[in-house]
Parts: structure tokens; C-alpha cells; sequence
């Protein structure tokens, strides 16, 4: 797997970007515990999503104690499951009206082929179906807070992969690894299509890839897939802080304003693979996921 090509330098700006709220999804371990750490000192309030409360209290805990009580606030939430998406899109329309900065980093890989209790692949709901749902219902909070961000962890493994979109949960012929590569695929097809609908509204949606990060990443699956992983991040991972910096730039560098559409490793832009610039794949995609978790196709009346 080639390296990526990198696109003409960022240039330099003189805007200046606030992001005054910031919400960062994944965030009791790994690279989001470390965004959220970097974060802190940079936002005016914080906000935490996770599916484990313990686990959030503790980050938030940690962080206010770390950064002189910085205003961190958290909400629990399983994202691989749509009903909780939509529950928790509405407690941060609510609690938040205008949100500068989105940080979609929750996602992981399986090893096997499971279903939610919707009915839906586990890495398809939690990588895919999850960050689109909630982007595009947070989009009142990004639209008033404008010009506002999206950040989209995506991972190098979409190169070489190839979306089915006769079977896009992977159902006939599962392979854990190939799926999680054609699901960080779509999400950055989404992102493109993203980015095209959202331009005008100064709304930038970016992807990036943070790095092979010695994280838990895919340790919960159990035999040989696991090992495997350990020992690679033991032998080859970098840091969760150096793992968050892509993510951290995006979310605050005055550098990015007015960028959309793009793709970053380690800070700057570069191309992602050809498939990932299929505009009409894009387009079936973005009906496709709308369909899956019952938003029209439009943005109408959202």
C-alpha cells in the first residue's frame, strides 16, 4: 500500500477560528481521551460522549482537575445503536444551539459478524451509519454557529477497498479487516458529499488518518485477530497525543478555515484513494445511509 500524494501546501491565513464548543465522540480512551485532553485548554466548553458513564465522569474529572476547571460535560451514549444517536442528537441541539466543532472519532473494527439489536452490522452502524446520522442532525447547531467544522476519523486502511453496494454490510462473504477498510471508504465518500451540500453553508467537512495508534483499538475481539493487533501496536503504534494531533489541527487550526473536502495526515492535506472521489458513488451512498436510518435523501425540513 502506496504512500499518500500530498496536495499543494496549506497556505497561510490570518483569520482567526474560536471554536467556543466542541463535542468528541469516543472519548474515554485512545485517541479521543487524547483529543479531548489537547482540546481542553483551547475551548470554552468541552463536551464528551461515550458510552460507558464511569468512564466519562473519570476523563471529565481528570480534565477540569488538569486544566483549572475547564467546563468539560459529557453524554452517554451507545452509537452503534441509531434510536441512541437520535437521543443524543437532541440533548446537544438542545443543550448546545450553536456548536463550532463536531469530532467524529468513535469507530473500531470486529473481527466477526454481528448484528445490533436494530438489525445492523456492528462496524457499518458504529463507523458509518453513526457519524452520518449525527452530523446531519447536529447541522442547526454547525449552520448557527458557522463557520463551523466537522472532523471525520477515517484510517489509511481505505486504500485498495472497494465498496459492494449490492451488499454493503459485507453479509455474504465477511472479512473483519475488509470491512472496516470499505467502511472508512464510505466515510470519506460521505465526507466529500458532505462538504459539496455544506459549502455554502461555511459548514467544512474533513476526514483525516491519525496514524497506526497504540490504542485498544480491536482488543476486545477475542483469539488470533487480537494478538495480532497487540503485537503489532506494541511493536509498531504511535502515541494516543500523537494520534489526536491530526485531529486537534482540524478542530482548531485558523490554517483550515474554509476547507472542506479534504484529507490529512499529520496535519496536512493529501489525497485519498481514487475510489473515495467517486462523486456517484458518493451520491448512492449518501441515499443509501439516508434510507438505513430514515432521513429523506434532502435536507429539507431537518
Amino acid at each position: 500500500m502506496g504512500g499518500p500524494e500530498e496536495s499543494e501546501s496549506i497556505p497561510a491565513e490570518t483569520a482567526t477560528f474560536v471554536p467556543r464548543t466542541v463535542v468528541v465522540t469516543g472519548a474515554t480512551s485512545g485517541i479521543g481521551e487524547a483529543t479531548a485532553h489537547a482540546l481542553a485548554r483551547r475551548v470554552e466548553t468541552l463536551v464528551l460522549v461515550g458510552r460507558d458513564a464511569g468512564k466519562l465522569g473519570a476523563v471529565a474529572a481528570a480534565l477540569s482537575a488538569e486544566h483549572g476547571g475547564a467546563n468539560v460535560r459529557t453524554h452517554v451514549a451507545d452509537l452503534s445503536r441509531m434510536v441512541e444517536v437520535r437521543r443524543l442528537a437532541a440533548e446537544l441541539r438542545a443543550s448546545y444551539p450553536k456548536l463550532e466543532v463536531l469530532v467524529n472519532n468513535a469507530g473500531t473494527y470486529f473481527s466477526r459478524n454481528e448484528r445490533t439489536p436494530e438489525g445492523i452490522e456492528r462496524t457499518w452502524a458504529l463507523n458509518v451509519l453513526s457519524p452520518f446520522l449525527l452530523t446531519r442532525l447536529l447541522r442547526p447547531s454547525l449552520t448557527a454557529a458557522a463557520p463551523s467544522r466537522v472532523v471525520n476519523v477515517a484510517s489509511a486502511a481505505h486504500s485498495g477497498a472497494r465498496l459492494r453496494f449490492d451488499d454493503l454490510e459485507n453479509q455474504r462473504r465477511y472479512s473483519g479487516f475488509s470491512t472496516y477498510g470499505r467502511s472508512k471508504l464510505a466515510l470519506i465518500l460521505l465526507t466529500h458529499a458532505f462538504a459539496e451540500r455544506w459549502g455554502p453553508d461555511h459548514i467544512s467537512v474533513n476526514a483525516l488518518h491519525p496514524g497506526f495508534v497504540r490504542t485498544r483499538f480491536g482488543q476486545d475481539n477475542r483469539g488470533v485477530t487480537a494478538a495480532v493487533i497487540r503485537l503489532a501496536v506494541r511493536s509498531f503504534g504511535i502515541s494516543p497525543e500523537r494520534g489526536a494531533e491530526t485531529s486537534v489541527f482540524l478542530a482548531t487550526a485558523p490554517q483550515v478555515e474554509g476547507r472542506t473536502g479534504e484529507y490529512y495526515v499529520r496535519s496536512r492535506a493529501v489525497r485519498s484513494s481514487r475510489e473515495s472521489y467517486d462523486a456517484a458513488s458518493g451520491l448512492r451512498l449518501w441515499e443509501l445511509c439516508s434510507a438505513q436510518v430514515g432521513l429523506p435523501a434532502s435536507e429539507e425540513g431537518l
